[in-house]
């Protein structure tokens, strides 16, 4: 399988990340924390840049992208930890919704869509969604790992299989994303902090750590491609390769967390340091449209069940292409 990105799907990524590097640093997620976690002036950039419109058919305003492009941008959501419910908005609910005005809302951003499913106790952002999709919510805020999200109890909520699989592939693409992130915080500061005369990065113990971070990291993104590609696609497969890709970016994301702590020392915990936005957003990410018990279990009864049969001849389709 000949996997390599095209132009401009690098374009678009690397467009995306310039943007938030730009405008999305840790500064501004401190401010956010103190001032409720959500600024229209930067969903207003978000849209001007045309993520919310990315996935929307050319017909109702769109760009007509795919979910390999989504997933890329959702990467970057993730390392710049954005708090705008552009990944379910934008990224999700475009799928979902057939109504070609709620399209066209949704792609000049005048729509913002929360989804409720019963996997999770909440739905995010219900307080500013224009339409709960798959079910509704109430009034009441619940407590959040992540402090810049915004998170409300579910009143009703449908168990839709696709809402499912897109929401955890998008949600698998942050967790790359925010591990990506905390592995550069880690690194950059093991090459500042010194100690015994020496920066902490020269110490085997350390690069070891780091490196273990960054081969789980390099092994969740195929993961992650091959379900967006197999659920772009409409492969019968797509659901069980979408939690291997869930699970593999929570690995990798909960592993980064762990490793950027001890690196960054016992004030690694603390609000001081930039860490504890990813770390947090990758803790709440882990639970979100499915836990780890949650999509383990969907991989064992496909595998085990005899459902998907596995092994070297087994691993992609004869003829499938990309790029």
């Amino acid at each position: 399988m000949n996997f390599a990105f095209t132009d401009e799907q690098i374009e678009l990524r690397d467009g995306v990340r310039a943007y938030l590097e730009g405008t999305h640093g840790a500064e501004v997620l401190r401010r956010l924390d103190t001032e409720g976690g959500r600024d229209p002036v930067i969903w207003r950039g978000l849209v001007e840049m045309g993520l919310t419109a990315l996935i929307v058919p050319e017909a109702q305003g769109g760009l007509g992208l795919g979910l390999i492009e989504a997933a890329l941008v959702a990467v970057e959501l993730g390392r710049a930890d954005v708090s705008e419910p552009v990944a379910d908005s934008a990224l999700v609910a475009p799928r979902l919704i057939a109504d070609e005005a709620q399209l066209a809302a949704i792609a000049a951003g005048e729509l913002k869509v929360a989804l409720a499913h019963p996997v999770n106790p909440w739905v995010a952002d219900a307080d500013q969604a224009g339409l709960v999709f798959g079910g509704s919510a109430t009034g009441e805020r619940l407590e959040s790992a992540d402090p810049l999200r915004r998170l409300f109890a579910v009143a009703r909520a449908e168990a839709d299989a696709r809402m499912l699989d897109h929401a955890a592939l998008i949600a698998a693409a942050q967790l790359v994303g925010a591990g990506e992130r905390m592995l550069t915080l880690a690194t950059d500061y093991a090459k500042d902090r010194e100690q015994f005369g020496q920066a902490i990065g020269g110490f085997q113990a350390i690069k070891h750590h780091l490196a273990s971070v960054a081969v789980a990291l390099e092994f969740a993104r195929p993961a992650l491609w091959r379900a967006a590609y197999a659920l772009e696609n409409g492969h019968e497969r797509a659901g069980v390769h979408v939690s291997h890709a869930k699970l593999a970016a929570t690995d990798a994301a909960v592993q980064a967390a762990e490793t950027a702590i001890q690196v960054h020392g016992a004030m690694g915990y603390t609000y001081e340091v930039d860490l504890h936005y990813w770390m947090k957003r990758a803790w709440a990410l882990a639970g979100a449209w499915g836990d780890r018990a949650f999509h383990l279990r969907r991989l064992d009864d496909a595998v085990i069940g005899g459902a998907m049969a596995i092994g070297p001849d087994q691993s992609f389709e004869t003829g499938m292409t990309h790029g």
